[in-house]
């Protein structure tokens, strides 16, 4: 069962495993090898200082921190949705897209976002799918930043939330 909730200090030990998984850190641009006490810092910034702008809640399965999902960039009624799985071998099962709409749902209700953005690198096929899957639209191709070795197009997306 996946679910979305606050994110705690107790996740720690979760996304030091994730900084583990090369995977995971070249998708993300994490730094491979990160030290422990940049990490903990940086998790310990996550979970102690939010802002009316950025809200990041945990994404759990079976008990276990398994990922994490942002609503960034919150102005008005929009906001650019953001979805981490942090354990590579469960990519590819659905996973990112239900967090995803029940982060979207969060969203709704709780700040009356009508309006979700997302942004991904082309040959991100997981992500497509799952911002397309969502109902997302493309809007733009924008930009070019590395992903997984390689300098990629950016795809921009948006979904008007008509009662989600």
């Amino acid at each position: 069962m996946i679910k979305i909730r606050p994110i705690t200090m107790n996740d720690y030990k979760y996304v030091l495993n994730w900084s583990t998984d090369k995977t995971f850190c070249h998708a993300n641009g994490w730094k491979i090898d990160r030290k422990p006490e940049e990490l903990y810092d940086w998790w310990f910034n996550q979970v102690y200082y939010s802002s009316r702008e950025f809200v990041r809640l945990g994404i759990e399965q079976d008990g276990k921190l398994i990922g994490y999902g942002d609503m960034a960039d919150m102005k008005n009624d929009t906001a650019e949705l953001g979805i981490a799985i942090g354990e590579s071998m469960l990519w590819g099962q659905g996973i990112g897209t239900k967090a995803a709409s029940d982060l979207m749902k969060y969203g709704v209700k709780k700040y009356g976002i009508a309006k979700y953005t997302a942004e991904t690198h082309e040959n991100n096929q997981r992500s497509r799918k799952m911002l397309e899957k969502l109902g997302f639209q493309e809007t733009s191709r924008t930009g070019k930043e590395e992903y997984l070795g390689e300098y990629v197009q950016l795809i921009q997306y948006v979904l008007r939330c008509n009662g989600l």
